[in-house]
Protein backbone atom coordinates (compact mmCIF):
# COMPACT_ATOMS: atom_id res chain seq x y z
CA UNK A 1 0.00 0.00 0.00
CA UNK A 2 2.77 2.54 1.02
CA UNK A 3 4.69 1.20 -2.02
CA UNK A 4 1.88 2.34 -4.14
CA UNK A 5 1.33 5.72 -2.74
CA UNK A 6 4.92 6.47 -3.10
CA UNK A 7 4.98 5.03 -7.01
CA UNK A 8 1.68 7.31 -7.72
CA UNK A 9 3.22 10.44 -5.95
CA UNK A 10 5.98 10.19 -8.11
CA UNK A 11 3.89 9.88 -11.42
CA UNK A 12 2.09 12.85 -9.94
CA UNK A 13 5.39 14.85 -9.07
CA UNK A 14 6.51 14.03 -12.87
CA UNK A 15 3.59 15.39 -14.13
CA UNK A 16 3.53 18.41 -12.64
CA UNK A 17 6.96 19.08 -13.44
CA UNK A 18 6.21 18.36 -16.57
CA UNK A 19 3.70 20.49 -17.26
CA UNK A 20 5.47 23.45 -15.30
CA UNK A 21 8.26 22.44 -18.07
CA UNK A 22 6.21 22.62 -21.10
CA UNK A 23 4.01 25.64 -20.07
CA UNK A 24 5.91 28.42 -21.51
CA UNK A 25 6.41 26.54 -25.10
CA UNK A 26 2.74 26.47 -24.73
CA UNK A 27 1.96 30.01 -24.79
CA UNK A 28 4.34 30.44 -27.04
CA UNK A 29 2.40 28.22 -29.58
CA UNK A 30 -0.81 29.66 -28.46
CA UNK A 31 0.67 32.95 -29.24
CA UNK A 32 1.80 32.01 -32.61
CA UNK A 33 -1.30 30.34 -33.59
CA UNK A 34 -3.53 33.80 -32.29
CA UNK A 35 -0.95 36.15 -34.67
CA UNK A 36 -1.47 33.92 -37.44
CA UNK A 37 -5.19 33.91 -36.88
CA UNK A 38 -4.72 37.70 -36.71
CA UNK A 39 -2.52 38.14 -39.33
CA UNK A 40 -5.26 36.51 -42.16
CA UNK A 41 -8.07 37.36 -40.48
CA UNK A 42 -6.39 41.53 -40.73
CA UNK A 43 -5.65 40.47 -44.56
CA UNK A 44 -8.68 39.06 -45.35
CA UNK A 45 -10.12 42.63 -44.33
CA UNK A 46 -8.23 44.79 -45.96
CA UNK A 47 -8.54 43.07 -49.20
CA UNK A 48 -12.29 43.49 -48.75
CA UNK A 49 -11.13 46.74 -48.35
CA UNK A 50 -9.61 47.01 -51.45
CA UNK A 51 -11.87 45.25 -53.36
CA UNK A 52 -14.50 47.82 -52.63
CA UNK A 53 -11.98 50.82 -53.52
CA UNK A 54 -11.28 48.90 -57.18
CA UNK A 55 -14.72 48.44 -57.26
CA UNK A 56 -15.01 52.33 -57.18
CA UNK A 57 -12.20 52.99 -59.50
CA UNK A 58 -11.73 49.86 -61.97
CA UNK A 59 -8.82 48.97 -64.84
CA UNK A 60 -6.15 48.10 -61.68
CA UNK A 61 -5.77 44.34 -61.04
CA UNK A 62 -4.43 42.46 -57.72
CA UNK A 63 -0.88 41.30 -58.16
CA UNK A 64 -1.33 37.65 -59.60
CA UNK A 65 1.50 36.00 -57.25
CA UNK A 66 -0.81 36.97 -54.07
CA UNK A 67 -2.26 34.14 -52.42
CA UNK A 68 -5.87 34.08 -52.29
CA UNK A 69 -6.82 34.19 -48.48
CA UNK A 70 -9.03 31.48 -47.20
CA UNK A 71 -10.39 32.73 -43.21
CA UNK A 72 -13.62 31.37 -41.94
CA UNK A 73 -14.71 30.58 -38.74
CA UNK A 74 -14.01 26.51 -39.45
CA UNK A 75 -10.86 27.06 -40.01
CA UNK A 76 -8.89 28.76 -37.71
CA UNK A 77 -5.84 27.83 -36.26
CA UNK A 78 -6.04 29.34 -32.43
CA UNK A 79 -9.06 26.99 -31.46
CA UNK A 80 -9.67 24.88 -28.45
CA UNK A 81 -9.40 21.38 -30.53
CA UNK A 82 -5.70 22.82 -31.84
CA UNK A 83 -4.49 24.09 -28.39
CA UNK A 84 -5.54 20.83 -27.32
CA UNK A 85 -3.48 18.57 -29.81
CA UNK A 86 -0.26 20.90 -29.28
CA UNK A 87 -0.21 20.25 -25.68
CA UNK A 88 -0.79 17.19 -26.20
CA UNK A 89 1.62 16.52 -28.75
CA UNK A 90 4.45 18.96 -26.48
CA UNK A 91 4.03 16.12 -23.84
CA UNK A 92 4.47 12.97 -26.01
CA UNK A 93 7.32 14.81 -27.18
CA UNK A 94 8.63 15.53 -23.62
CA UNK A 95 8.10 11.60 -22.39
CA UNK A 96 9.25 9.81 -25.33
CA UNK A 97 12.11 7.62 -24.95
CA UNK A 98 14.41 8.16 -27.61
CA UNK A 99 16.16 11.64 -27.90
CA UNK A 100 18.51 13.00 -30.58
CA UNK A 101 22.22 12.59 -29.75
CA UNK A 102 21.48 9.97 -26.82
CA UNK A 103 20.86 6.17 -26.65
CA UNK A 104 18.85 4.07 -28.54
CA UNK A 105 16.00 2.78 -26.46
CA UNK A 106 16.47 -1.07 -25.96
CA UNK A 107 12.40 -2.32 -25.10
CA UNK A 108 11.91 -5.84 -24.61
CA UNK A 109 10.54 -7.89 -27.49
CA UNK A 110 9.38 -11.95 -27.63
CA UNK A 111 11.12 -14.51 -30.10
CA UNK A 112 8.40 -16.08 -32.16
CA UNK A 113 10.11 -19.54 -31.66
CA UNK A 114 10.30 -20.28 -28.10
CA UNK A 115 8.29 -17.48 -26.32
CA UNK A 116 11.41 -16.09 -25.21
CA UNK A 117 12.57 -12.42 -24.11
CA UNK A 118 14.82 -10.62 -25.52
CA UNK A 119 15.88 -7.14 -25.96
CA UNK A 120 16.68 -5.71 -29.39
CA UNK A 121 20.01 -4.35 -28.92
CA UNK A 122 20.62 -8.55 -28.02
CA UNK A 123 20.66 -8.78 -32.06
CA UNK A 124 23.12 -6.56 -32.50
CA UNK A 125 26.59 -8.14 -33.73
CA UNK A 126 29.87 -6.43 -32.90
CA UNK A 127 30.23 -3.10 -34.88
CA UNK A 128 27.55 -3.68 -37.65
CA UNK A 129 24.26 -1.66 -37.66
CA UNK A 130 21.06 -3.36 -36.51
CA UNK A 131 18.47 -2.16 -38.74
CA UNK A 132 14.81 -2.39 -37.85
CA UNK A 133 12.58 -2.67 -40.77
CA UNK A 134 8.68 -2.22 -39.70
CA UNK A 135 6.67 -2.73 -42.73
CA UNK A 136 3.99 -5.13 -44.18
CA UNK A 137 3.05 -8.00 -47.04
CA UNK A 138 -0.04 -7.87 -48.51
Amino acid sequence: MLHSLGVHTLQLLTQVAACILLFPRFLLTALMLWLLDFLCIRKKVLLMGSRAEEEASPGQEPPPDDPPVCVSDSNRMFTLESLKAVWHGQKLDFFKSAHVGSSAPNPEVIQLEGQKQLRILDYARGKRPLILNFGSCT
